[in-house]
Formats: C-alpha cells, structure tokens, sequence
C-alpha cells in the first residue's frame, strides 16, 4: 500500500501538488480520499473546517478569484451571515460551478489584496443582502476595530455607484456607531436608539467616588445608570470573568446601579428594550415609554425593501 506523505492527510489539496510529491493518481482515485471539487481532495479521515472549505475552494477558483461579502468578513474575525455558501468575487464572465460557493461576477474588481476584497468592498457586498440591524452591527465593528475606512467607503459609494450594494450601505451609514467593540453591544445600541429611548454613552470611562475607573457598554449619564451585556465569552475567557467581577464589585462599592443583558435576553429584543426602560424609569426617567411603531420595524427589514421603499416615497 502507497504511503500517503503527511502533508497530504490534513488539509485539501490540488491534483498538480500531490502528483509532484509522488502520490499515484490511482490513489487519489481510490477510497483513501474524497473529491471536494474538481481536482482537489482530502484525505477520508480528515475532518474539514470551515478554513479547510475555504482552502479547498481558493484551490478550484482561479487565482484572481478574492473573497467577498460575509465570507470575507469572517476571515477578517466578524462572526456574521452564514458561513456557506463561500462567497468570492471575479473579474469578466466566468461561469463555474462549484458545491457549496457562490461566485459573484464583475466588470471591475473591487480594491483587493492577495485574499479577498477590502474590507468597505466587503460591507458593501453585506449590505446588499442583509437586514438593518445586522448591517449596523457590522459597519460599526468594523469602524471600532479600524477595519474599514471611511473615506475609502465614501468613495467607492460615490466613484463606483453601479456597484451592488451601495444604495443599501449609503442607507446605512448615518446609523453606524464606530464606539461598538463587539456585536452584541452595537445591537444593543441600535435596539435602544431605534425605540427611542434616551440615547446612552457607550464604552465611555467614567471615574468613580472611591478612585476606580469603570468603562460601562452603556452609560446613561442623567440617570447614573449602566448597561452591560455578558456573552459567552464572559463565562469562558477567565481573564473576562474575573474582570467582570472587579466591575460589578465596583458598581456596588459606589451605589451605582447597572443592568446585565444576557446573550439569550438579547435574542428578545422587545423584552431588551422593555428591561433598559424600566431601569431608566427607577432612576427618574419620566420620558414617553418604548415606541416599537416608528423607527423600530425598519431594523429588522432588508436593506434593499428599505431603499426601494425610500425610492417610492
């Protein structure tokens, strides 16, 4: 039996690459390996990661062939869209087929490097396929990590029009909050924003009675009230834990009240709501409740009903 060199049983590969280290073409034929598309495999044993279909996939597209869309934002660390079908994008009309990949055409390719797309190509790409909400939580993440220009986002909006996907990112623009470090804190700020409920800081430090500096995801200055949301990194990052616990702790040493919104709470966003303004209330907020029938609905619309809407009217 052909031993099949280590490289080759953990990781796709091309059918150039294994047949100039050896490997009979009879064996990548045979049982030991599977057929992920057109010239390239994978060992039968292996057990295929997300990273490993996008590997696969980059092996079976041409060479100028970038990631795009979701698929692009996930390599650049956002957890957002599904993660198949893998999204790329190509210059001309190629048409090619391959499972579990869609290829976006295009007469020009957007700014790009040696992987995917840029990042405001990619949240242009997004947009065009997403809800409100979702569009918000990335742009803004995006924004806070120092991922995505704004300039260079404005001017693919205004130089490159016929792009698609751009009447839907200049939709949401103005909405986008570069202070959201991550993307439960930046739906969370929509959920509050959008129901019209007065508009917290976020992410600012404030200094407390006892000398201590805490840094509160929302920050509701006029009712001295803070906002945190704990996901399940909270849990399962020790560092984060206990940093939690120092929060918390010096929440209650200086009478400083706060709310926590949970993962599973933030899954109920009526419920969100309702819980931030009671919290308001009981510290003096005598504003008008909660309004789900303006603003609200629209953030759980597409971005493209929206525009479409926004045109007619």
């Amino acid at each position: 039996m052909f031993l099949v060199p280590h490289e080759f049983l953990h990781a796709p590969f091309d059918r150039p690459t294994a047949i100039a280290a050896g490997v009979p073409a009879r064996v990548l034929e045979g049982t030991r390996f599977h057929r992920l598309h057109k010239g390239v495999y994978c060992h039968r044993n292996h057990v295929l990661t997300w990273n490993d279909r996008l590997r696969a996939a980059r092996l079976a597209l041409p060479d100028t062939a970038r990631t795009t869309g979701a698929t692009r934002l996930r390599e650049l660390g956002l957890d957002v869209g599904a993660p198949f079908p893998l999204h790329f994008v190509v210059g001309g009309d190629l048409h090619l087929v391959l499972d579990g990949v869609f290829l976006h055409r295009t007469v020009k390719m957007p700014p790009h490097d040696e992987h995917g797309v840029s990042a405001e190509a990619a949240f242009l790409a997004f947009c065009a396929e997403s809800r409100l909400v979702d569009a918000i939580k990335v742009g803004s993440v995006l924004l806070y990590r120092e991922l995505m220009d704004l300039r260079l986002l404005e001017e693919l909006l205004t130089e490159e029009r016929w792009r698609r996907g751009v009447p839907e990112t200049s939709f949401v623009l103005p909405f986008l909050d570069a202070r959201c470090r991550s993307l439960p804190e930046a739906e969370l700020v929509a959920y509050v924003v959008f129901a019209e409920l007065p508009v917290p800081e976020v992410n600012q430090i404030i200094e407390l009675a006892d000398g201590s500096a805490v840094t509160p995801d929302l920050w509701f200055e006029s009712f001295g009230l803070a906002v945190e949301y704990e996901g399940s990194q909270h849990q399962d990052d020790r560092a984060q834990y206990v940093a939690d616990i120092d929060r918390y702790a010096a929440y209650r040493r200086n009478g400083i009240p706060y709310e926590q919104v949970t993962k599973e709470r933030l899954r109920s966003p009526k419920a969100t709501v309702r819980l931030v303004h009671r919290a308001v209330v009981a510290r003096g907020y005598d504003g008008p409740p909660p309004n789900f029938d303006g603003a609200w609905p629209t953030l759980f619309k597409p971005l493209r009903d929206l525009v479409r809407r926004q045109r007619a009217a």
